[in-house]
C-alpha cells in the first residue's frame, strides 16, 4: 500500500497544496484514479458541510468563489454525479493529468503507482478577452 500525492496546479501558476491518498494497487487506470480522487474529496465535503467545496471539478449548482465552489444550498453532494463531471472534463480538456513528468490522455491507459508517486492536475484557465 502506498500514497499517492495528488497536487492542483492552474496554467495561471496557482497551486494549491499537495494531499495525500493511500492506494492499495501498483497499477490503477487513468479513470479509476480521477474516481477515488473524486469520491475521497467529495466524501470530506459532505462529512464536515463547508461553505465551499474545494474539489477537481465544480458541481452542478454552484457558484466559483476563491476557495473553490459555494454550494448556493447547502446539500450533499453526489460522488456518481461528480465523477461523471471530472470524466467529462478530462475528456474536453478542462485539466490535464500529469503522472510524474509525463501526461497522460487516455482515461484506460493503466499508470504505475510507484512509491511517492505525484500526480498533477493541471486545470485549464481560459484568457480573458482572448
Amino acid at each position: 500500500m502506498g500514497i499517492v500525492t495528488f497536487v492542483d496546479e492552474t496554467t495561471v501558476g496557482e497551486r494549491r497544496t499537495a494531499w495525500g491518498l493511500e492506494i492499495a494497487q501498483e497499477r490503477l487506470t487513468v479513470r479509476e484514479l480521477i474516481r477515488r480522487r473524486v469520491f475521497q474529496e467529495v466524501a470530506e465535503y459532505n462529512a464536515r458541510t463547508p461553505e465551499a467545496f474545494q474539489g477537481l471539478v465544480q458541481p452542478e449548482d454552484t457558484e466559483r468563489v476563491l476557495n473553490g465552489y459555494a454550494v448556493r444550498t447547502p446539500r450533499r453532494i453526489d460522488p456518481e454525479r461528480q465523477t461523471a463531471l471530472a470524466e467529462r472534463a478530462f475528456a474536453g480538456n478542462g485539466f490535464l493529468v500529469l503522472v510524474g513528468d509525463r501526461q497522460v490522455t487516455d482515461p484506460d491507459e493503466e499508470i504505475d503507482l510507484a512509491l511517492g508517486t505525484e500526480v498533477t492536475f493541471l486545470k485549464l484557465v481560459p484568457l480573458v478577452g482572448g
